[in-house]
């Protein structure tokens, strides 16, 4: 009995050695700890800063040694950076711990303590590009939506914009307003948490499903008519085009929605959900901001209709435009998905280096064949169907456009979706786009992916 307690002693000091030298950060980082805002309390918050160096956050102390935190480019970066009233979002609340934790020097930190002054937190740098930033921000407009830009290579997020979106200076005024505005939802980040029907996007799970049960597209002919029927159901092609006879190549270009609701009955409920859940449809997903899980609910039970409908992104399924970001970042990475972040490091007030983000491999969402595949389907998007307008850059280019339909008032309204990446051989760029209501995704999601593209080259 003795032996039992003195081993149950010395297990659980080694958990508390554990948990002291290796999770005890863990802990004290998660942004559901309240102990941290004590850190205040003896802490200056360091500033939040871009990859170019500009300051995205910081903290003015006035001579009453009263502090405000200051957002200088107002709305910009509204939803990804976020505010520290109210509770904390975005990159506030991500990085709290780190910004409220001091690495100022041993010696400078005791002066300041037998002062009573208080220390300067760490200065965290993110992998946000300001130019890349404003051109989404101004490329987006008037409309509701969303833009992603991320490297497929690292994962690092370049740009995050949410619209409509409100200005962190003024929240605390604004708060009341905002939090009962229910037609606009300012402060839901619409990157990460937005909830839509993919539309024509959804084409690639399609494509994939398909590939994975015949193991080539050779050999697929469908002759469109613009519109097909089963039982009492019929899918229209845009504009009830006639396409013609198409391979799998030209039907993907052309978006045709008769080919691709055919294809659906042909492989059924049970492929399609394989090849969505392995693209992280129904599952979390290696987001760091709060984030809202994407749905794909088709099964063997569902009807001839409704299999139709999911073939084309329509249906019951919902995704955000961070999660298509990931989805189109695995295609250009050659099936492989990196874990996207968007802290670059963190840094002392002195610029002496405390932690750094390594780019690291999340999961391999499919084999270098069916990404290579895919990605050939994409370019021909670009080439010679529905996001010609990138064709003829200074930059390859390879996407995937959608038009997505939902109900707004008893009138069937059109979400705008693009989805792409650039320099097709070495990719650089990924884009993901959403723009509400704005019609077909060739009208209004590819020119704002294209402006992003040029920002980025030129």
């Amino acid at each position: 009995m003795s032996y039992f307690f003195v081993a149950i002693f010395v297990a659980l000091i080694g958990y508390l050695v554990y948990f002291d030298a290796l999770k005890s950060e863990e802990f004290i980082n998660s942004p559901y700890n309240k102990r941290q805002d004590t850190f205040a309390d003896r802490v200056i918050r360091g500033k939040l800063l871009s990859a170019d160096g500009e300051s995205l956050a910081y903290t003015e102390t006035a001579e009453d040694g009263s502090e405000t935190r200051v957002y200088p480019y107002d709305d910009l970066f509204a939803h990804v950076v976020g505010y520290t009233e109210k509770g904390k979002s975005g990159l506030e609340s991500l990085a709290n711990f780190q910004l409220l934790t001091s690495h100022e020097g041993y010696l400078g930190q005791m002066q300041k303590a037998f002062k009573g002054d208080k220390v300067i937190g760490d200065n965290v740098i993110t992998t946000l590009d300001t130019s890349i930033q404003r051109a989404a921000y101004d490329a987006l407009g008037d409309y509701n939506g969303a833009v992603v830009v991320m490297e497929p290579k690292t994962g690092k997020i370049l740009a995050m914009v949410s619209k409509p979106d409100f200005n962190p200076n003024h929240l605390a005024d604004n708060w009341d307003e905002l939090v009962s505005d229910d037609s606009n939802s300012s402060l839901l980040n619409r990157a990460t948490q937005g909830a839509y029907p993919p539309g024509s996007t959804f084409k690639i799970v399609t494509s994939l499903a398909y590939l994975r049960e015949h193991g080539t597209l050779d050999g697929y002919s469908f002759d469109c008519q613009g519109s097909i029927t089963v039982g009492e159901h019929t899918i229209h092609c845009y504009n009830d085009t006639v396409h013609g006879q198409e391979d799998f190549t030209t039907a993907f270009a052309k978006s045709c929605n008769s080919a691709f609701a055919q294809i659906g009955l042909d492989l059924g409920a049970g492929a399609l959900k394989s090849a969505s859940e392995d693209l992280l449809f129904n599952k979390k997903l290696p987001v760091d901001l709060t984030y809202r899980k994407s749905r794909f609910s088709l099964d063997s039970s569902a009807g001839k209709p409704l299999l139709m409908q999911t073939s084309i992104g329509q249906g019951n399924t919902l995704v955000s435009p961070m999660h298509m970001a990931l989805i189109t970042s695995a295609v250009a990475n050659e099936g492989e998905l990196m874990t996207p972040y968007l802290i670059e490091r963190v840094e002392n007030d002195n610029e002496d280096k405390v932690s750094e983000t390594k780019p690291e491999t999340y999961k391999r969402l499919m084999s270098v064949k069916e990404a290579d595949t895919l990605k050939e389907l994409m370019i021909d998007v670009v080439e010679n169907g529905t996001a010609k307008k990138l064709n003829g850059q200074g930059y390859t280019a390879a996407g995937k456009t959608g038009s997505a339909e939902y109900d707004q008032g008893g009138e069937r309204q059109t979400h705008s979706w693009f989805v792409g990446f650039s320099n097709v051989e070495d990719p650089d760029i990924v884009v993901s786009v959403i723009a509400e209501g704005a019609g077909t995704g060739s009208e209004a999601a590819v020119p704002i992916a294209r402006a992003v593209f040029n920002e980025y080259y030129y």
